[in-house]
């Protein structure tokens, strides 16, 4: 449970982290729930960006316990257009989608 605290701090950190952008970013929302099994949060802010993630330990009490993390998250690029990334992150890796992304 200690990880998904960690990973959560971690995530809303990286967001907040940014470099600094010429004006000031606000936070338009932020959502956090945090459960013993599992967390979700949400994070919007004025510059177009929103980052939502879902994670939930999967096989409890088991050998093979592990946490499956599902999430997107949006912004607005230099040249205007707004990408979105989708992603799950799980026993098989970390998994991106977005229409910008290359194929494998």
């Amino acid at each position: 449970m200690k990880f998904v605290i960690v990973f959560v701090a971690v995530c809303i950190v990286s967001v907040m982290a940014a470099p600094a952008p010429q004006q000031e970013v606000q936070v338009l929302r932020y959502d956090s729930d945090v459960e013993p099994e599992g967390y979700k949060f949400l994070v919007e802010t004025s510059d177009g960006k929103l980052h939502e993630e879902e994670g939930k330990l999967k096989d409890v009490g088991t050998d093979h316990e592990a946490i499956v993390v599902r999430g997107s998250f949006s912004y607005v690029g230099d040249d205007g257009q707004t990408y979105t990334v989708n992603y799950i992150a799980d026993e098989n890796g970390f998994q991106p989608e977005g229409a910008h992304l290359p194929r494998v």
